[in-house]
């Protein structure tokens, strides 16, 4: 079964209302064994336009992915979020070779 990923891109309007979003989704994410694989680390953009901060996240499958988001840990945190930050967020099923 493949993996599956968080892809978000994120424009932060306010730092230290951002940081309890981080506080809070950690709780999630220890839940469903998310682990960061990038996270808003520099990044040169090379083709288009993206947010200043990407994120990528991996999760054991698509269905702990999705049910991390909207779990009402995750929820919760995303409530401190949504006022502090402008995100685009895909849940990607990841690619396994035959």
């Amino acid at each position: 079964m493949p993996k599956a990923y968080w892809i978000g891109h994120v424009t932060v309007d306010d730092p230290a209302a951002y940081e309890a979003y981080r506080q809070a989704n950690a709780v999630a994410f220890a839940k469903y064994g998310a682990r960061f694989l990038v996270r808003g680390g520099a990044q040169q953009v090379v083709e288009g336009q993206i947010r200043p901060r990407s994120v990528v996240i991996e999760f054991v499958d698509l269905e702990t992915a999705r049910a991390c988001y909207h779990s009402p840990e995750y929820q919760a945190a995303l409530a401190l979020r949504q006022p502090c930050s402008i995100a685009d967020l895909a849940i990607v099923e990841g690619w396994e070779p035959a």
